[in-house]
């Protein structure tokens, strides 16, 4: 009866270990979305803003000098400067990309713990066993 005991107490300990882990991961995955949709939202509207911007802008310079003989460099410098911000936006998203923390680390630290947890469990359950079949063996 101790048996059937200690397996149904394990056994329940796990299930709630097991629901604790994935309780966790929900939040996170919420909290994820969340931020996900929060960002491309007003991503999308700065985009939208920002090129309307840079539009009657280019409009207006390229306005400004074309009764002159330096209208093609205003043009030129224009695209420079639009080939120079677009360029820095883009290293900015890579570097964002590759070196931001990873999505669900409480969760995997958490699994990291119970494993090292389990293994020094098995370790030192394989120690009581070496050592119980030690004793046994002497006359």
């Amino acid at each position: 009866m101790a048996l059937r005991q200690s397996v149904g107490d394990l056994a329940g300990t796990l299930l709630s270990i097991v629901r604790t882990r994935l309780e966790l991961f929900s939040l996170e995955a919420t909290e994820q979305k969340s931020q996900l949709l929060v960002i491309l939202g007003m991503a999308f509207g700065a985009l939208l803003f920002l090129t309307l911007a840079v539009l009657v802008f280019s409009l207006t310079l390229a306005l400004f000098f074309w009764p002159t003989e330096h209208r093609y460099l205003a043009l030129g410098g224009l695209a420079l400067f639009y080939a120079i911000v677009g360029g820095g936006l883009f290293w900015y998203v890579r570097r964002k990309l590759l070196f931001s923390p990873m999505p669900f680390s409480a969760t995997i630290d958490e699994l990291r713990r119970d494993l090292a947890l389990v293994e020094r469990l098995r370790e030192s359950g394989n120690t009581a066993v070496t050592k119980a079949e030690q004793g046994g063996n002497r006359p």
